[in-house]
């Protein structure tokens, strides 16, 4: 990220402490291709401290999303919307209301990415290393729809499962 200008991660966050958690907690899925890794998310219900200040408009079960990120070599090949796609149709047909994620104000691709889905800004909270965006979508049937109708890469949730 910060050969493309967007000094978001460094070795504090995310720690290899917390990328373990996420792979022992099972919450980290992989986007594959021909067998190697070529991005990944993580999807849970944890929302940081810094949303609590947030006005939300949807309430309910909150599926959130978070350190998406797709390798440099398969960037521009839409892995991020199949990724984006994952999570709805997770949220969908495990009845979450809305889906929560933020992005950092300099990262124009991911603000970019979640407002042409649909994802709604809410507010600027700030982190550590500067202001992101928080965004909402609400979730509903017509999502597990529409992401069924997309190609598919294999995502899992760590090498070797699912």
């Amino acid at each position: 990220m910060d050969q493309q200008g967007v000094p978001q991660w460094d070795d504090v966050y995310p720690s290899k402490a917390i990328l373990n958690a996420d792979i022992e907690n099972q919450q980290m899925y992989l986007i594959e291709v021909e067998g190697r890794v070529a991005g990944l998310t993580v999807i849970n219900e944890d929302q940081s401290p810094e949303y609590a200040g947030v006005a939300w408009e949807y309430g309910g079960r909150a599926l959130v999303v978070h350190r998406l990120t797709v390798h440099p070599d398969y960037q521009r090949h839409k892995l991020a919307s199949h990724l984006m796609d994952f999570a709805e149709e997770m949220a969908a047909t495990e009845n979450y209301d809305c889906i929560r994620l933020d992005a950092f104000t300099l990262n124009p691709a991911a603000f970019t990415l979640y407002e042409n889905r649909g994802y709604r800004r809410a507010r600027i909270v700030r982190f550590r290393k500067g202001e992101f965006f928080v965004y909402e979508k609400k979730i509903g049937a017509q999502s597990a729809i529409k992401s069924s109708n997309t190609p598919r890469h294999r995502i899992a949730n760590k090498p070797g499962s699912r």
